[in-house]
């Protein structure tokens, strides 16, 4: 995925604008734009927006959707449920992993004592 500098030179260079033109046209300096481009400055996206707008572009953003490998039933099943159910259920799967840290703990002091002479 390119940088935020390397698309404003990308397009200010296929505007076939110099660094001082974008600069007069973003009211800032040269100096900053070079900057930008060359990674030593990262923008925020408010200022990478208005550096595409004043050269006649804008940016795009989309999403997509993570592959996360869980059932969609599930996964709507547990948005279905109240605030209080979904607290409940983490509290006990807390729990259990309480317990299961303690029988581990209590399981490698057993597996010590037995192995000490």
């Amino acid at each position: 995925m390119p940088r935020l500098g390397e698309i404003v030179r990308e397009v200010r260079q296929r505007r076939g604008l110099s660094q001082r033109s974008l600069a007069i046209r973003a009211g800032t300096q040269q100096a900053t734009i070079s900057r930008i481009e060359r990674g030593l400055e990262s923008p925020s996206y408010e200022r990478f927006e208005q550096l595409l707008l004043v050269m006649g572009e804008r940016p795009v953003l989309r999403t997509e959707p993570l592959e996360h490998g869980l059932d969609e039933f599930d996964l709507a099943e547990e948005r279905a449920r109240s605030p209080e159910e979904r607290l409940a259920m983490s509290l006990s799967w807390n729990r259990l992993a309480t317990e299961f840290a303690v029988a581990g703990a209590q399981a490698r002091a057993w597996y010590q004592q037995a192995a000490e002479p």
